[in-house]
């Protein structure tokens, strides 16, 4: 197998560390289980490589709270329901 090196901060080392199921866990197998998590697709076939990171750019969005709920945006154009 080969192997690189990749930079990430302290922080980050730190998180995925905490997400090990076991000492012996490599940070390899790990990521892998974390892509794994990331969707193929659905009923209406694959989703494409760009599709996929749009979700996950998506859902860390609603996580760090920098998305708007529909009822905010209607607020904000003035939309009745």
């Amino acid at each position: 197998m080969a192997y690189t090196t990749i930079q990430i901060d302290e922080t980050t080392r730190a998180r995925l560390s905490e997400l090990k199921s076991s000492f012996r866990e490599t940070y390899d197998e790990l990521l892998n289980a974390l892509l794994d998590l990331v969707p193929q697709g659905d009923d209406e076939g694959e989703y494409s490589k760009e599709f996929r990171v749009s979700l996950l750019r998506g859902l860390s969005d609603i996580r760090h709270n920098r998305a708007y709920s529909s009822e905010d945006v209607r607020k904000q154009l003035g939309i009745k329901q």
